[in-house]
């Protein structure tokens, strides 16, 4: 399985490489890391992407929420799992990620447990089709 992980902050997409690796998948995962919304964009439509971690705020033009946008308006990718991941809790933003197709949302710092059920489920949801 290749999982993006999309955040400028390096910090943030090693720690998520880390625990996805802690991960019980059916084979060891790959990755691809990008830190631009642009890059995102250009990297789903150019390489094999099975699951993304979407960060919320780039400091780019773009923001995480147009990167969502763009990527569910291709039919191929309307089902792509994508959790999107910002340090921003307010309830209003995991509504408006989750209207237009993210799968989950969490908020950093990022709990281990709750990063790991909450990957478990949106890979069992696409998997299962629950």
């Amino acid at each position: 399985m290749v999982f993006l992980l999309a955040d400028d902050s390096r910090p943030t997409r090693n720690l998520l490489k880390s625990y996805v690796s802690e991960l019980d998948l059916d084979a060891p995962p790959d990755f691809i890391e990008t830190e631009s919304a642009e890059t995102t964009l250009d990297m789903v439509q150019t390489r094999r992407v099975d699951f993304i971690f979407l960060d919320w705020n780039f400091n780019t033009k773009m923001t995480g929420l147009d990167v969502l946008k763009e990527i569910r308006k291709i039919d191929k990718y309307k089902q792509l799992p994508i959790i999107m991941v910002t340090s921003d809790s307010n309830k209003a933003n995991v509504i408006i990620a989750l209207k237009f197709g993210a799968n989950d949302f969490i908020v950093k710092p990022i709990d281990k447990k709750s990063f790991a059920e909450k990957t478990i489920k949106v890979i069992n949801s696409v998997k299962y089709g629950s």
